[in-house]
């Protein structure tokens, strides 16, 4: 196995540093705890490039704590985040641009997230083709507890010390690991764990993970992961649950996580994988229910009815989640999913629409302006079962949302994930 001996010097070069901030400013984030955000760091920087390449020339660099951040989880439960200083974010992305592509070409062929050039769409379609293609239908859904926060700091040296031997290097990562979080004051340190948040910490937590991934491939095992998210397969039930013990094996015993035991569970094609955001069965890939119930309270809360915003601003506003949302999606099979979830949001515009209106004098008056004949019928215009009826739809056509530029989901080619082998 190559060894590399010297890349401080790499890290710290001043053109490394700068390509660095262009990805961190790519991505913008939250202050850490010293309240310097990206632009005040652009405003000043080559004051600050020469700060860090001098503190990491002369190995003098510290790292600041990282400012704890408690996110809900949509299933319920806190996800912690770690937030770095822009200058820690700076540093982080630094060593990442040298060491990453001296670790991913090492990396197990079914490993997907974090890395460069490779996607969720292909760790699903590579889960698929196991299953559908090469009969591996029995799975071994896996599920970490808190997998980032738990990660060993002496093994994850020991995983990074196997191809990186700069002990400043080395020592600049255990810094980081080490550097410890505050939260509303209060500092705490950390001897476990490597934040999500920061920039590093995905690259390391591959690093780590790798060695269950090889351990797994030594032994003809079948895997499919995407950062903390692991798919083991196997053709027969017997043989999964085997798998089963082993991975669990390998994963407590020797990296020291936590499997949710819980959490952790035996199924099949024919039952539904779970992955991603997806259930894999065998002729079909379609939506996890639980994904389609949080884009639809997304919906929901910029929907809201009675208010008094111009439906052009709020379709303005809805564009965004129906891009972001399909785009993500659309590999799987989705037709008359697409086309319920129009008719649905549609409907949501046209129910704010006749709130605005208030009574049925301004629903007649409308009538009259656009020419319909109508019977004089005093409709509830509040109610949302109207929303649904013959003459709201004559009223608030499906053309004039489109004219008002509300993206049309059934417009995109969806089931596109063979796309993706």
């Amino acid at each position: 196995m190559k060894k590399w001996y010297s890349l401080i010097d790499k890290i710290y070069r001043k053109e490394n540093l700068k390509l660095a901030f262009k990805r961190v400013k790519r991505n913008n984030g939250a202050p850490g705890i010293d309240g310097e955000t990206v632009s005040d760091f652009a405003l000043k920087l080559e004051k600050n490039i020469e700060f860090l390449h001098g503190g990491l020339k002369t190995n003098k660099y510290k790292p600041s704590p990282v400012r704890r951040v408690e996110i809900e989880k949509p299933d319920g439960g806190v996800r912690l985040l770690g937030i770095p200083t822009v200058k820690d974010r700076v540093v982080q992305q630094a060593i990442v641009n040298v060491i990453e592509p001296i670790f991913d070409e090492a990396f197990h062929p079914s490993s997907y997230g974090y890395r460069p050039k490779r996607s969720q769409h292909q760790a699903v379609a590579k889960a698929e083709r196991f299953m559908n293609k090469y009969g591996l239908i029995n799975v071994v859904d896996m599920d970490l507890s808190k997998c980032f926060d738990t990660l060993d700091h002496e093994i994850m040296i020991k995983a990074v010390g196997e191809k990186i031997s700069d002990g400043s290097v080395l020592d600049l990562i255990k810094k980081f690991l080490k550097a410890g979080v505050m939260h509303s004051d209060n500092f705490s340190k950390t001897e476990i764990g490597s934040p999500q948040g920061g920039v590093i910490s995905p690259l390391l937590s591959n690093i780590y993970l790798n060695q269950f991934d090889q351990r797994m491939k030594a032994k003809d095992i079948r895997i499919v992961r995407y950062a903390d998210d692991i798919l083991v397969f196997a053709k027969d039930k017997k043989t999964v649950g085997d798998y089963k013990v082993y991975a669990t094996k390998v994963l407590e015993e020797e990296l020291k996580l936590t499997v949710n035991k819980g959490k952790t569970k035996l199924t099949s094609v024919h039952e539904g994988v779970e992955f991603l955001g997806f259930i894999i069965y065998e002729k079909w890939t379609v939506v996890n229910p639980k994904r389609i119930k949080r884009f639809k309270d997304k919906i929901r809360r910029k929907t809201v009815r009675g208010t008094g915003r111009k439906i052009e601003d709020i379709i303005k506003d809805l564009n965004p989640v129906l891009r972001g949302w399909i785009n993500y999606y659309r590999v799987a099979n989705i037709k008359s999913l697409m086309r319920e979830l129009m008719k649905w949001i549609r409907r949501r515009l046209r129910m704010i629409k006749m709130k605005q209106w208030k009574t049925y004098k301004a629903m007649h008056k409308e009538m009259r302006k656009q020419g319909i004949k109508g019977s004089g019928e005093k409709m509830a215009v509040t109610k949302w079962k109207n929303s649904n009826v013959h003459i709201i739809h004559m009223l608030l056509p499906n053309k004039l949302f489109e004219e008002l530029g509300l993206i049309d989901l059934t417009k995109y080619e969806v089931g596109l994930l063979s796309n993706y082998y």
